[in-house]
C-alpha cells in the first residue's frame, strides 16, 4: 500500500474480511474513504464509491467516474467492502482508479460478479489475498474469553467445527457460554450474523454446490469428492471446502476393504456446513438424507433413513448393520436406535439383542428401557420370556440392586435353555451374596451339583469366583482374573467386565490399592478399544480413587478426576471421581471446594465412598462433630469400614470424647490402628504407621501424628512427629502438615521449614491464579477467566510453588491464601 495499486481480500462468509479492512483503516496514517456494496441496492450505479466519498458521482461515463474518484482520493486510501454486491460500473472503474490511488477491497466467495469481472480484477490487482483462518491457539483464546467454563473437550470441538472462521468461533463459544441446548443450525440466536451471511453466500452458488454443502453438514464428516457430485468443484473454488488426495487407505463411505487414494472433500468450517444443512426445508432435508443413505456405510445409513422419516427401512438397515459391527458400543447404538424408531415395533429377538448389547456397553438403564420398566410398560414374564427376565436381572445387578435381580429371575423354569438357566442361577447366587453372604454357601453347593465345579456358562463361573472372593478364599484373585479372561476369550464381554470390576472393587476393599489401580487401568484400556465408554469411565474413576487413597500423584489425580467429572458419567463413576478429587483437595487445604463437590455426588452405588470423604473433609476442616454424625451402617468393605472408624476416633479425640467403638475385625492394618486408639498406645500407632506405609501415605502420617500426640516422652514423640511432618510435606498433605507442626511446637521444636523465599513476592497475576486454584478451578477454567493460555497458568503455578516453598499446587494455593489473609488481601 506504499504505492498506488489494488489489493483484493477474499474469503468465505464469516472469515473476517470486513474486520481486516477496518483494521487497515485504523492503521493508515492519512485520509481514508470507506464504503461498500449493499445487497438490496446492488443495481444502483457507483453506489459503493458514492458511499465512500460522500458525494454524487458522474455515472454516465466510466472514464469521468474514475477521474472524479481519483481527484478526491489522491494520496489517501479507498476501501470498498463487499465488492460482491457492487454494480458493474464500480467494478469496471476500479482498475483505472487503482492506477493512481491506493485501493483495498473485500470480495466474498462465492460471488456473482458480472461477466469476466473477476478476471479483470485479477489482472489489475497488485495482490490477491485470502483472509487467513484463525490459528488454533488464537481460536482457543477467543473461546476461553467468551466461555470461560468450557471444558477442554468443548473447546477442542468448537475449534474443530469453526475451522478457523472467526464468526463461527464467536457463535459457537457464545452458545457454549450460555449452556443451553444447541438451537437449530439455521437460527441466529447469538446475534452473530453468521446464518445470514452463509445463506446469502449459498444463494450465489449453483444448486449442485448448495446441495453438496448441505450434504457435508448432514454427514458431519469429510467425504469423497465424487460423492458430492459436480458441486464439489464450485465449493472448492469458493473456498468453502478443501479437496485433498490422501495416501492410499480406507475411504469413508466405501467398503471396509476398499483401499484407494481418492480425493476427499473437507469443509473448511463444519459449522458453516451444518448451517447450510439447516437452511434446507423439511422436504429437501428428508430427500437429501435418503440420497445419502444410499452412498454411506450401513451404520450411517440407518440414521439417515431415520432422519428422512423412513422408519421401517431404518429399522431393517440398523439391525443388519448391528450384526456386522465389531464394537459393542456401536452395536448398542444401532440396536437401541432400531428399538426407538417411531411407528416401528421391534421384534422380540431385536429387543433382546438390544438389551444385551446395552449391558455389554455398560448401559443398564437403556437395557431396562428396552425390556420395559415401571415407566414403560412392556411386561417381562419370566416363565414365557425367560431370556428377557435374565437380561432384566443382569441390568438390575449392574445398577446395584442385587436383591431385585434375584427376584427378576425367580420364576425362570428349570427346563429353559442351558444358557438361560446358567444366567438364572448366576443371578440367584449373586442376589443371595448381596443380601446374606452367609447363605451363599448353600446356593453355591446347589449350583455346583447342577452345573459342575467348572460350569460351561461363563457368567456362572464368574459368579462362583465372586463367592470365593467374598469369602477371601485362597487364590480368589486368580479365580476372578481367570474368570474374566475366560469370559473375554469365550465371547462373553459382559461377564469379563463384571468380573474385572469385581476384582478392582475387592482389591480396593482389601487395601491393595496399587494392584487395584493396575487392574482398573488394564480393564479400562480394553473397554476403550471396544468403545464401551460407560465401563471405561467406571474403571478410570476407580483407578483415580485408588491413586488418591495411596497419596501418589495428587496433582495429577486432581486434574484428571476434575476433567472426568465435567463429562456425562454413570453414577458409580461420578461418585468415585468426585471422591478422588475431593480427597486430594481436602488434604491439600482446599476444603470449601472439596465439600462443594461432594454435595452433588452423594448418591448412587459409590455413596459409601463419598460419605467417608465428606466426613474426612469435615474433620480436616475443624468440624469433628460433623464427622461424628450418624451415617449409614451398611458395610463398605474392610478398608473403608476401617477408615470410617479411624476418622471417628480422630473426631472423638478432637471433641474430647471417648474412643469410637471398635467394629468387627477387618484388615490387619486397620485392626492395629483401631486397637491403638482403644489403648491410646504410642507404640501401637508407631507399629500401625509401618503397616500403612505401602497402603496409604496419609494414614501413615496420621498414625505417626497420633504416636507423637499420645507419647509422654519427648525423645520418642518428637521423632514420630518429625517423620509425620516430612511425609506430609512430601505428599502435599497440607492440613496434616499443619497439625504435625502444631504438635511439634508443643515440644518447643520450631523447625526451619521451607517457606517463602526471601525477596520473592508473588506477582499480582500469580496471586490471581492461586486464588482460582484455591477455589478448585482446573487449569482450563483459570485460563479462560484470566484470558491467558493453559501453559501460562501452569507457569504461574510453578512460580508460586517455588516462591512459597510448596510441593504441590494445592499446597501453594493454601499457603497463598494464608499469606493473603494475613496481609488483609482477601
Amino acid at each position: 500500500m506504499r504505492e498506488p495499486g489494488l489489493v483484493v481480500i477474499t474469503g468465505a462468509p464469516g472469515s473476517g474480511r470486513s474486520t481486516l479492512l477496518r483494521r487497515l483503516q485504523e492503521s493508515f496514517r492519512g485520509t481514508v474513504y470507506a464504503g461498500g456494496g449493499l445487497a438490496m441496492l446492488r443495481g444502483v450505479a457507483a453506489l459503493p464509491l458514492a458511499r465512500a466519498l460522500r458525494v454524487r458521482l458522474p455515472v454516465h461515463d466510466p472514464a469521468l467516474l474514475s477521474e472524479a474518484v481519483r481527484s478526491r482520493v489522491r494520496h489517501g486510501l479507498l476501501l470498498i467492502d463487499d465488492l460482491q454486491w457492487a454494480d458493474p460500473l464500480t467494478v469496471a472503474a476500479l482498475p483505472a482508479i487503482a492506477a493512481h490511488c491506493r485501493v483495498a477491497v473485500t470480495l466474498r466467495t462465492p460471488h456473482r460478479l458480472p461477466g469476466d469481472a473477476e478476471q479483470t480484477l485479477r489482472a489489475a490487482a497488485t495482490v490477491w489475498l485470502a483472509a487467513p483462518p484463525l490459528t488454533a491457539p488464537i481460536a482457543e483464546a477467543m473461546i476461553r474469553q467468551i466461555a470461560p467454563a468450557a471444558s477442554p473437550a468443548a473447546v477442542a470441538d468448537i475449534v474443530r467445527r469453526a475451522g478457523g472462521v472467526p464468526l463461527a468461533v464467536t457463535a459457537l463459544a457464545r452458545r457454549a457460554a450460555t449452556r443451553r441446548d444447541a438451537p437449530a443450525p439455521d437460527s441466529d440466536a447469538e446475534g452473530s450474523g453468521l446464518a445470514y451471511a452463509v445463506a446469502t453466500a449459498l444463494a450465489d452458488l449453483g444448486r449442485p454446490a448448495r446441495t453438496a454443502m448441505a450434504a457435508l453438514g448432514l454427514l458431519g464428516r469429510p467425504a469423497p469428492a465424487a460423492m458430492l457430485g459436480e458441486g464439489a468443484a464450485e465449493l472448492a473454488a469458493a473456498g468453502l471446502i478443501e479437496i485433498t488426495s490422501p495416501a492410499a487407505g480406507p475411504v469413508a463411505g466405501a467398503s471396509a476393504t476398499t483401499s484407494l487414494a481418492i480425493p476427499i472433500a473437507t469443509p473448511v468450517s463444519p459449522f458453516v456446513a451444518e448451517i447450510a444443512a439447516g437452511l434446507l426445508d423439511p422436504a429437501e432435508r428428508a430427500a437429501l438424507h435418503r440420497r445419502l443413505a444410499g452412498v454411506v456405510p450401513p451404520r450411517e445409513a440407518a440414521r439417515h433413513l431415520a432422519a428422512a422419516g423412513a422408519a421401517q427401512e431404518a429399522y431393517t438397515v440398523a439391525v443388519e448393520a448391528a450384526a456386522g459391527t465389531p464394537s459393542s458400543g456401536d452395536r448398542a447404538e444401532l440396536l437401541l436406535l432400531a428399538c426407538d424408531l417411531p411407528g416401528v415395533t421391534a421384534s422380540a429377538e431385536v429387543r433382546l439383542a438390544a438389551a444385551k448389547a446395552a449391558l455389554v456397553a455398560g448401559r443398564p438403564q437403556a437395557c431396562l428401557r428396552v425390556l420395559g420398566d415401571e415407566k414403560n410398560p412392556r411386561p417381562v414374564d419370566a416363565a414365557s420370556d425367560p431370556a428377557a427376565a435374565v437380561l432384566r436381572g443382569e441390568a438390575l445387578l449392574q445398577t446395584g440392586a442385587a436383591p431385585a435381580a434375584r427376584v427378576a429371575v425367580e420364576h425362570v423354569p428349570d427346563d429353559a435353555a442351558p444358557d438361560i438357566v446358567g444366567g438364572r442361577d448366576r443371578l440367584r447366587l449373586l442376589g443371595v451374596l448381596g443380601t446374606d453372604p452367609a447363605a451363599a454357601g448353600v446356593e453355591e453347593a446347589q449350583i455346583r451339583a447342577r452345573h459342575g465345579d467348572e460350569p460351561a456358562h461363563l457368567g456362572l463361573r464368574a459368579a462362583l469366583a465372586a463367592v470365593r472372593a467374598a469369602n477371601r478364599a485362597p487364590g480368589w484373585e486368580y479365580g476372578l482374573a481367570t474368570a474374566a479372561a475366560a469370559a473375554g476369550t469365550g465371547g462373553d464381554p459382559l461377564a469379563a467386565r463384571w468380573s474385572a470390576w469385581l476384582l478392582v472393587e475387592t482389591l480396593t476393599a482389601d487395601g491393595r490399592l496399587a494392584d487395584a489401580a493396575s487392574a482398573a487401568a488394564t480393564a479400562g484400556a480394553a473397554c476403550a478399544a471396544d468403545l464401551a465408554y460407560s465401563w471405561q469411565t467406571r474403571f478410570l474413576a476407580a483407578q483415580l480413587w485408588c491413586t488418591a487413597l495411596r497419596g501418589a500423584d495428587l496433582d495429577q489425580v486432581t486434574s484428571r478426576a476434575g476433567d472426568l467429572t465435567d463429562r456425562t458419567l454413570p453414577a458409580i463413576a461420578r461418585g468415585y471421581a468426585a471422591a478422588a478429587v475431593s480427597l486430594t483437595e481436602a488434604d491439600g487445604g482446599l476444603l470449601a471446594s472439596a465439600r462443594g463437590r461432594l454435595t452433588e455426588a452423594g448418591h448412587g452405588p459409590a455413596a459409601p465412598v463419598v460419605d467417608w470423604v465428606a466426613r474426612e473433609a469435615a474433620w480436616l476442616d475443624g468440624q469433628p462433630e460433623v464427622a461424628l454424625s450418624a451415617g449409614s451402617a451398611t458395610s463398605a468393605g474392610p478398608l473403608l469400614d476401617g477408615l470410617r472408624q479411624i476418622t471417628a476416633n480422630w473426631a472423638a479425640h478432637d471433641t474430647g470424647g471417648s474412643p469410637a467403638a471398635a467394629g468387627p475385625p477387618g484388615l490387619p492394618v486397620v485392626a492395629a490402628t483401631v486397637s491403638a486408639w482403644a489403648t491410646r498406645s504410642a507404640e501401637g500407632f508407631t507399629a500401625a504407621a509401618g503397616q500403612w506405609h505401602d497402603v496409604a501415605r496419609r494414614e501413615e502420617v496420621r498414625s505417626l501424628l497420633a504416636a507423637g500426640l499420645f507419647d509422654d516422652q519427648p525423645d520418642r514423640a518428637v521423632p514420630a512427629l518429625l517423620q509425620a511432618e516430612k511425609l506430609a510435606e512430601e505428599a502435599g498433605l497440607v492440613v496434616l502438615l499443619g497439625r504435625a507442626r502444631r504438635a511439634l511446637r508443643r515440644h518447643a521444636v520450631r523447625r526451619d521449614t521451607r517457606g517463602r523465599r526471601a525477596g520473592d513476592e508473588l506477582t499480582d497475576r500469580e496471586r490471581d491464579v492461586l486464588r482460582l486454584v484455591a477455589k478448585g478451578e482446573p487449569t482450563r477454567r483459570i485460563a479462560g477467566q484470566l484470558g491467558i493460555s493453559r501453559e501460562t497458568v501452569e507457569t504461574h503455578i510453578r512460580a508460586g510453588m517455588r516462591k512459597l516453598g510448596a510441593r504441590t499446587r494445592t499446597e501453594a494455593a493454601a499457603l497463598a491464601m494464608e499469606a493473603l489473609s494475613l496481609e488483609g488481601d482477601t
